[in-house]
């Protein structure tokens, strides 16, 4: 598919789910690669990945995550830990360092409360109650720090997220065409693409 420059991601922790949410546009420099590029990928039934990056390092990183939830599903009977899977990442994508997975990542998910973690290119990462990565994450950023409260029903934080990405698509090249939104509650992922009109 090519190299992804530019993105604009958004996740809230909320106090009983998680939102993400993620334009659509790929861009290779200043070209616009392609129009409908999914950047959040299902994990497991209780966490999603979001992508700001190189999209054959993210898709990498995201195969291993969904055998590392396949396998812990398989040996332990349970959904692993969402903390598990980041600390998995961290220790991957530190391992990569000298040659790095230009990737920064969202993973939002639901174990025993809705989880929120940034991990970076080094495989630093924190958890968060809200984050922002790509290269619109400037001007979505100011709109969430003024907003956010993790009492927002999902409806609210959904339109917020909204509103960060239609902001950033104002000032940054590389976002646009359209958002792609996951909210994940306990025991369910619902992934579904809104306009950004």
């Amino acid at each position: 598919m090519g190299v992804l420059h530019g993105t604009t991601t958004v996740g809230l922790k909320l106090r009983d789910s998680v939102v993400i949410a993620a334009d659509k546009r790929a861009s290779q420099g200043y070209f616009i690669a392609h129009k409908r590029v999914r950047k959040i990928i299902k994990i497991d039934d209780h966490v999603v990945m979001s992508i700001a990056g190189l999209v054959a390092d993210a898709q990498i990183l995201a195969s291993q995550l969904q055998y590392l939830a396949r396998k812990y599903k398989y040996e332990e009977g349970v959904q692993v830990p969402v903390r598990t899977l980041v600390s998995y990442l961290g220790l991957l994508l530190n391992t990569y360092k000298y040659f790095p997975f230009e990737v920064q990542l969202l993973i939002g998910g639901y174990d025993t409360e809705p989880r929120l973690y940034a991990v970076q290119w080094f495989g630093d990462y924190t958890e968060e109650n809200y984050a922002v990565t790509g290269s619109g994450s400037p001007v979505a950023i100011g709109l969430i720090e003024s907003r956010y409260s993790p009492d927002l029903d999902v409806n609210e934080a959904v339109k917020l997220a909204l509103e960060a990405i239609r902001a950033s698509t104002r000032r940054d090249v590389f976002s646009g065409e359209g958002v792609d939104v996951a909210v994940v509650r306990k025991g369910s992922v619902e992934i579904s693409t809104l306009s950004l009109g």
